[in-house]
């Protein structure tokens, strides 16, 4: 199945969760980071039992410091 990642299209197996793409885009285990699927944010606690599905669009945004 295709999923939009940043506006990036990728390729990923079905009945992936959304723990399971972070892991695989190694995002899973950074720190400050914000996941939004289809403009609805996801919090932490429910990556690992949110399921994708073929065209979802996820947007990751990760913290950073400075000014």
């Amino acid at each position: 199945m295709l999923i939009s990642v940043n506006n990036q299209l990728v390729p990923f197996t079905s009945g992936t969760s959304l723990s399971g793409l972070l892991l695989e885009l190694r995002f899973a285990e950074k720190k400050g980071i914000a996941v939004a699927v289809n403009q609805q944010i996801v919090h932490r606690s429910t990556w690992s039992t949110y399921p994708l599905q073929e065209n979802d669009k996820v947007t990751i945004i990760q913290a950073t410091q400075g000014g």
